[in-house]
């Protein structure tokens, strides 16, 4: 499918703030690989391609265990995961399908077993902002690949 709008032309300064917003956030205190793989999670139930692309790639490219990209889709019935990791998948599972009962206390309870209030606002900020790119990439068909050369991806293989 073609894309439907190079969206990013037409609110150039906006959506330059948002990349920045998702680069700060992807600067915390939090595991990499753990951020590649929330954003990753996020994209593939979205069903935004073009994000899992960039992420899976970005994952592969910074020593993610390809297997464990393969696996992620059946995280809950794969042992590849550490809990901290399920953890984390279950709170970007339970916002990116955001209702009140899919962040009732137990499960909010189980993710603060193994982060930090700091370190589950810096999750939570990571998980709003990928579900907020997505919206983009699904609403316009961003095309998969096209980011390569500039994210230094065009050289990684899945």
């Amino acid at each position: 499918m073609a894309q439907r709008l190079n969206y990013s032309s037409f609110i150039p300064a906006t959506y330059s703030k948002l990349i920045e917003l998702d680069t700060l956030a992807g600067n915390s205190s939090l595991d990499n690989l753990l951020i590649h793989l929330v954003r990753l999670r996020a994209s593939q139930i979205n069903g935004c391609l073009f994000c899992v692309d960039i992420h899976a790639k970005q994952a592969v490219r910074d020593g993610e265990n390809r297997l464990r990209l393969l696996h992620l889709t059946g995280w809950q019935e794969s042992d590849l995961f550490s809990v901290k990791e399920r953890a984390a998948l279950l709170w970007t599972e339970a916002l990116t399908r955001l209702s009140p009962e899919s962040t009732n206390d137990n499960l909010y309870q189980s993710v603060k077993a193994y982060f930090s209030d700091a370190e589950i606002a810096q999750l939570t900020m990571i998980i709003t902002l990928i579900n907020a790119l997505n919206r983009f990439g699904v609403a316009f068909r961003a095309q998969p690949g096209t980011l390569d050369k500039i994210l230094g991806l065009d050289g990684v293989t899945l």
